[in-house]
């Protein structure tokens, strides 16, 4: 999956927690949203001379939903329950926890949140 098409599926399943994201969709949306905050608060501090930049705001109440919902989608790639989102609450370790889960390699084959949509 390429960076666009990983973009367009997180946006276009904006709220679905049902189903599997693969490790490029996920990080392609990661990758997205970091490109776009660190833009946002570029432009805050130049255009508007804010510490506490209005598009940065904006921009991150915009991708909250779809940022747990591919997340999530992600961990049923595991084969795991989205559940599992909630650990990032522990300070640090719960971070560490997601990033090496997001890392994983999902499981071969369908799991009981659907089919592999590994590309062959």
């Amino acid at each position: 999956m390429n960076f666009l098409t990983a973009v367009s599926t997180g946006f276009a399943n904006y709220a679905t927690f049902s189903g599997r994201a693969i490790r490029s969709e996920y990080w392609y949306f990661v990758l997205f949203s970091v490109i776009c905050n660190v833009l946002a608060g570029v432009i805050d501090a130049v255009v508007f001379h804010a510490d506490i930049g209005v598009l940065g705001i904006i921009f991150a109440l915009g991708t909250f939903i779809p940022s747990i919902a591919v997340l999530v989608r992600r961990l049923h790639d595991l084969d795991r329950s989205g559940w599992w989102w909630l650990i990032a609450f522990i300070p640090l370790i719960g971070a560490i926890i997601l990033i090496v889960f997001a890392c994983t390699r999902g499981s071969f084959g369908p799991n009981r949140f659907g089919l592999d949509t590994t590309p062959a």
